[in-house]
C-alpha cells in the first residue's frame, strides 16, 4: 500500500494542492499538439489537469492510486480512466501525447529509464511527452516514499535513447525556479 491509497492522505493532498494546476504546462502542449489529439495523463491525482486537458483533447486519465481513481469516477462516471503505474504503463493503448505534472519525481533514475522506454511504446509515431519535475539534486523521504529532485540535463540524458527534446524551461511553482518541464518527441525507428 502506498501513501495515496489511504483516503485521508488523498484528501490531505487535495487540500494542500488547492490553487495549483498545470495551466502553464498545458499551454506549452497546446503550442505543439493539435486539438482533438489523444492524451494520456500519468498520475492524474484529483483530476484538475485532466479537466483542463479535456477542453481541447481526447483525454484518458490514469493513476496508480485506486483511491484517486475512485474519487474522480464518483464525480465523473463516464471518464476514460486507467489504473496505471507510471513506471510500467501496463496497457496496449497508444496516444498522441503523454503528460504528467510533478508525478515522475516518484521514480528513481533507473525507474525513469524504464518508464521512458514504456512511454515510447505507448505513443504513436512522432508522439509527444510533456513532464514537469522539481528542480534540484538528491532525494527526500516522505511518508515512506522517496521523492527525487532532478536537473534538466539529467532528464534530457535519460530521455535521449527514445526521445528528442524539443523544449525545456524552468518555472516558479512554490519558489523561484523550483520546477522545470521537458517537452520531447518520440524518435523515429
Amino acid at each position: 500500500m502506498t501513501y495515496y491509497d489511504e483516503p485521508a492522505n488523498v484528501e490531505h493532498y487535495v487540500k494542500i494542492s488547492e490553487g495549483y494546476d498545470g495551466q502553464l504546462l498545458i499551454s506549452v502542449l497546446n503550442n505543439h499538439l493539435p486539438d482533438g489529439s489523444s492524451v494520456l495523463e500519468l498520475g492524474m491525482g484529483e483530476g484538475k489537469d485532466l479537466k483542463l486537458l479535456e477542453r481541447q483533447y481526447q483525454v484518458t486519465g490514469s493513476d496508480a492510486s485506486a483511491t484517486f481513481i475512485n474519487r474522480y469516477l464518483q464525480q465523473n462516471p463516464t471518464a476514460d480512466i486507467l489504473h496505471l503505474d507510471a513506471n510500467t504503463l501496463q496497457t496496449d493503448r497508444q496516444f498522441n501525447a503523454l503528460y504528467s505534472n510533478k508525478v515522475l519525481h516518484h521514480l528513481s533514475p533507473e525507474q525513469l529509464v524504464a518508464s521512458f522506454q514504456h512511454q515510447a511504446l505507448r505513443l504513436f509515431a512522432k508522439g509527444l511527452t510533456l513532464h514537469s519535475f522539481w528542480l534540484g539534486d538528491g532525494a527526500d523521504e516522505f511518508a515512506g516514499e522517496t521523492l527525487y529532485y532532478y536537473q534538466p540535463d539529467t532528464i534530457i540524458k535519460l530521455l535521449s535513447p527514445n526521445f528528442e527534446v524539443l523544449e525545456w524551461k524552468t518555472y516558479d511553482e512554490s519558489e523561484p525556479d523550483d520546477s522545470f518541464y521537458v517537452l520531447s518527441q518520440k524518435r523515429e525507428n
